[in-house]
């Protein structure tokens, strides 16, 4: 028994009963194949009307898939732990863990 959640069902049911303004400028993160954790949190900081994101972080959570992105866009882009850990709002220790990881 697959006991994964369907976030494209559960989002789109979500913004046209609470948000049917913003369902046009989130159909591209509703149109992928895939979702992942990171299209999870996009979709969160665009419906969210809290500017202060800190008690959130601590319930985030992030698939392989999504952690590599992560590092692969701070090879892109030639960042250290520390800008990456702003840019993306996490800790400088997380992004650390995660190299020794899964790398």
């Amino acid at each position: 028994m697959d006991n994964k959640v369907n976030y494209k069902k559960l989002y789109s049911d979500f913004l046209m009963a609470h948000y049917p303004e913003k369902l046009e400028e989130n159909s591209k993160l509703l149109s992928k194949k895939k979702i992942i954790s990171l299209d999870i949190i996009e979709f969160d900081k665009l419906i969210s009307k809290k500017k202060d994101l800190k008690e959130n972080n601590r319930f985030k959570s992030y698939d392989k898939e999504s952690i590599c992105r992560i590092i692969e866009y701070q090879r892109k882009n030639g960042l250290n732990n520390s800008q990456l850990a702003k840019h993306f709002n996490l800790s400088r220790n997380t992004i650390t863990r995660w190299k020794k990881n899964f790398l």
